[in-house]
């Protein structure tokens, strides 16, 4: 059964970073592709980064020069590097992971940037 665990939210400052963990129960090899989310109060979630086939990066705008997504394939364990934070970073941030038609997310990890 594959679980997805988040890690390494909490508070900060404006400008400040966090790195995200997401400790997948198998292999990573696994999956077609693995990604990043983040969800506000009141808004739907919002897609920020993934790695795809072939190792390839894709990032939203919004993010795109301050986050960066990668993976450690021995710790079956992807990442999200956060810099630079605003408050308009504060939510939840999920990681999901993708395997033909099958979808896997994990439970979520507070974000909350102060101003």
């Amino acid at each position: 059964q594959v679980q997805l665990v988040e890690s390494g939210g909490g508070s900060v400052q404006t400008g400040g970073s966090l790195r995200l963990s997401c400790a997948s129960s198998v292999s990573l090899h696994t999956f077609t592709g693995i990604g990043w989310y983040r969800q506000v109060p009141g808004k739907q979630r919002e897609w920020l980064a993934d790695i795809r086939g072939g190792g390839y990066t894709y990032y939203a705008d919004s993010i795109k020069g301050r986050f960066g997504i990668s993976r450690d394939t021995d710790r079956n364990t992807m990442y999200l590097q956060m810099n630079s934070l605003q408050p308009a970073d504060t939510g939840v941030y999920f990681c999901r992971a993708r395997k033909m038609v099958d979808d896997y997310w994990g439970q979520g990890t507070q974000v909350i940037v102060s101003a």
